[in-house]
């Protein structure tokens, strides 16, 4: 494609794109740049660049104009067993290791595909466990999938994909886990398609770690291919979100191009033959490269030092002698109640997931009418592989507060990984029509700092994402 905007025009845009979603567009790639505003052109009703260019650069941008210009930038491009070295060290060192640690205590494994474009990688990570782990179905395993644009999304929702994405797969692939549809296509199989969860966010302005979007306590993060498109210091920020929603010990994988101690200075790298990972170590203070040989033994279990929820007193049984004289024991205390609910936070931020829950139902138990407190409980239950659990307390909260956009929308998300997108259609919905009663800049409770506004953009997202057939039936 050669180049009709001017090189002055071209200037301006890579300026307004840098600022406005994080993508980088130096000069090199200007015809990557042009290539996207003619396909957005259409999106914002233009049938030229020249005029999409101009007004573009004319108009205040909303937050979704800014979405729907970063998908016509962003690269859809991703095939199944992608970069085969990073995903070797994944079966062979990484996951090994991982579920010998996790095998006597709590079976339990959360992993982040995060820019998962279509799907591919998300569903290739499902398959590596669906081999590996003989005894899956006693593991909670969450694979979680995000991506800002919805078309990729609803794709990856559906799993069915043409010869293309198979161009570089083991041949073994699309005989067990896909049949083949009478137009050449192929699905995956049910069984792997309900492993991964996919799900909306937007690296450049939704918050993350975050118990409201399931982003948090995550023991692997892949993001290949994704942050080579970001200014040095929008993927700087990106990177150190990265390290705070791993557990201590969690790993991220970047693809090769993508690794750098500078950007990734929060994390320990640690060097395999041909690629490079990037551990987040309880002692950050040393960051120095470690090689294959030297490197510590990689999934020593951390623990986090954290005093275990206190233990309630019996009250002693009022005699004959006493009863007359017997003092009613005082209600909790406000801040009392607090400390309880950031005691079950910090726990379940840390992965600590019994530990959380058993913080959440002493601040349950101080405090039976309160609507968080049953919210946070499904956040953690959900985590645990415990859905119908987490549904019981999430329709407990909306008892006691019908209202709550939270707990509709985390319904809404567990509908949703379920596969049930009527009901999930329907929870998303009661989402926006509650977000009507509230000022687009009001903060909502327990959204870790989420806008009423924000939230009803990711919500419109996620409804354009479910697959249409699916939830209309």
């Amino acid at each position: 494609m050669s180049l009709t905007l001017s090189p002055h025009l071209l200037s301006r845009l890579s300026e307004l794109v840098a600022t406005q979603t994080g993508l980088h567009f130096p000069p090199e790639r200007w015809t990557d740049l042009e290539r996207g505003i003619v396909a957005a052109a259409p999106d914002f009703n233009f049938s030229d660049r020249e005029s999409c260019a101009q007004w573009l650069l004319s108009a205040p941008l909303t937050r979704q104009m800014n979405e729907v210009l970063a998908s016509h930038l962003s690269i859809g491009e991703t095939y199944f067993f992608r970069e085969k070295q990073s995903l070797g060290i994944f079966e062979e060192h990484i996951l090994p290791m991982l579920l010998q640690s996790r095998r006597q205590n709590e079976r339990r494994l959360r992993i982040w595909s995060a820019g998962c474009s279509t799907g591919e990688e998300a569903y290739t990570l499902a398959i590596l466990l669906d081999r590996l782990i003989p005894d899956l179905n006693d593991w909670n395993i969450t694979i979680l999938a995000t991506d800002f644009n919805p078309k990729f999304l609803r794709k990856a929702a559906l799993g069915i994909y043409g010869e293309w994405s198979f161009r570089d797969a083991p041949v073994w692939l699309r005989e067990h886990y896909f049949t083949k549809n009478g137009d050449g296509s192929f699905e995956i199989h049910p069984r792997i398609k309900k492993m991964v969860t996919f799900s909306y966010l937007n690296f450049a302005d939704d918050i993350y770690p975050s118990l409201a979007n399931n982003t948090s306590a995550m023991d692997v993060i892949l993001c290949r291919n994704v942050l080579m498109y970001f200014t040095a210091q929008h993927a700087k920020q990106v990177a150190d979100h990265f390290h705070r929603a791993l557990v201590d010990g969690g790993w991220l994988i970047v693809s090769l191009t993508e690794a750098s101690n500078s950007l990734l200075s929060s994390f320990t790298p640690v060097v395999f033959p041909r690629a490079v990972l990037y551990r987040k170590m309880k002692n950050t203070e040393s960051t120095s490269r470690v090689s294959e040989h030297q490197r510590p033994p990689l999934f020593a279990k951390t623990e986090v030092a954290l005093p275990m929820p206190p233990v309630m007193q019996p009250v002693p049984a009022a005699t004959d002698i006493h009863v007359a004289h017997a003092d009613p024991l005082p209600a909790p205390q406000q801040d009392e109640r607090e400390v309880l609910s950031r005691m079950a936070r910090s726990c379940a931020d840390q992965g600590q997931l019994s530990e959380a829950l058993a913080w959440c139902e002493k601040a349950i138990a101080a405090d039976k009418l309160n609507p968080s407190h049953y919210y946070l409980s499904a956040t953690i239950l959900q985590e645990q592989g415990q859905h119908d659990g987490a549904i019981q307390s999430l329709m407990r909260a909306l008892y006691l507060d019908p209202d709550f956009a939270l707990a509709h929308f985390a319904l809404g998300n567990l509908h949703q990984s379920q596969g049930r997108y009527r009901e999930a259609q329907r929870y998303f919905g009661n989402v926006l029509l509650l977000l009507r009663k509230h000022p687009p800049n009001e903060t909502l409770p327990e959204a870790d700092g989420l806008t009423a506004g924000r939230l009803a953009e990711i919500v419109t997202s996620l409804l354009a994402s479910l697959p249409q057939a699916a939830a209309n039936v």
